[in-house]
């Protein structure tokens, strides 16, 4: 199997339940028997780069993916995971112990794609990244969430030790733009780095399935952030609707092929066997120029932010 990543990546966020699981933020209640379809699809696919951290669910996200991956040989597939500040414990070195326990989740001795979920204190926290890629247990590191001044400082950190940040991971859509603004998209393709782009589909937002007459799960969180600008957002569906159509494509593969078509590989949470498809064909539709201008002057006319209360302004 190729041993290069493929053009998209596959998000776990919503799959467990518990502390920022799926349950509360995306209103599912998901288990190992549900989702194994899915992950069956999604490698049949050649989608095989996984996409998780412990703080989703607390560890719960990643037991049920190591549950299917663990019947894998490791090289079928890449694993992705982050280090999160914000639960850190108390160990001498924190960052290790996290990666350790998931590691051991996992059955694995290393991680292809380590990151720092956010930058709470770069000085202090990017340093641990070192001994993990000169160890093995990590291949590659990535910052996520970062600005491009953390992203800068977090490169001269590593450097310096002759490690240097793989990829960035930031939430990046066409309602929320803010990485390319700031210059964050530039940096990354002037270093060979890789972005990561998150919440492509706004959690369900830019899917075309949810508008003012059907919104989402009133009682999840992404019903609360996203039902009050439905009637806002609906004007660039339409659009997207209207682009998919001349592609004979969904909705949700614009969205997705428009963050291809900007350099970047996006992560696509995925519960349904149905999504795998949708995100599979994705990655091989071509917009063309007149559908990326057509998307983009739409997306600035909706003149909403979705920035999610645990990000930072990048610009």
């Amino acid at each position: 199997m190729s041993k290069s990543f493929p053009k998209i990546a596959l998000g776990t966020w919503s799959w467990g339940v518990g502390a920022a699981g799926g349950d509360q933020v995306f209103g599912n209640h998901l288990d190992a028997a549900a989702l194994r379809p899915v992950f069956e699809a999604a490698m049949d696919a050649g989608l095989n780069l996984w996409d998780t951290a412990v703080v989703y669910g607390m560890g719960d996200s990643e037991e049920i993916l190591s549950t299917f991956t663990k019947e894998r040989d490791r090289a079928d597939y890449f694993l992705s995971t982050k280090f999160t500040p914000q639960i850190a414990g108390n160990q001498p070195d924190p960052v290790a112990a996290m990666c350790d326990g998931s590691l051991a989740r996992f059955a694995t001795d290393y991680i292809d794609l380590y990151w720092i979920h956010n930058p709470q204190d770069v000085e202090r926290w990017t340093p641990y990244l070192i001994p993990l890629v000169k160890s093995g247990k990590v291949k590659r590191v990535g910052v996520s969430n970062h600005n491009l001044a953390q992203l800068r400082r977090a490169e001269e950190i590593l450097a310096a030790e002759g490690v240097h940040v793989s990829a960035v991971q930031n939430h990046y859509s066409l309602l929320y733009r803010s990485s390319e603004d700031a210059g964050i998209l530039d940096y990354c393709k002037e270093k060979g780095i890789d972005f990561f782009s998150y919440m492509v589909l706004e959690q369900g937002a830019l899917s075309g399935k949810y508008n003012t007459a059907n919104p989402l799960p009133a009682e999840s969180q992404r019903g609360e952030t996203y039902n009050p600008l439905l009637a806002k957002i609906e004007s660039l569906t339409a659009v997207m609707a209207r682009i998919a159509c001349a592609h004979d494509a969904t909705v949700p593969q614009i969205a997705i092929a428009w963050a291809i078509c900007k350099g970047t590989t996006p992560i696509i949470g995925v519960t349904k066997a149905a999504q795998v498809a949708d995100a599979a064909k994705a990655a091989s539709l071509v917009l063309t120029d007149e559908d990326m201008a057509t998307l983009e002057a739409a997306s600035r006319q909706t003149d909403v932010d979705t920035r999610g209360s645990w990000e930072q302004p990048m610009a």
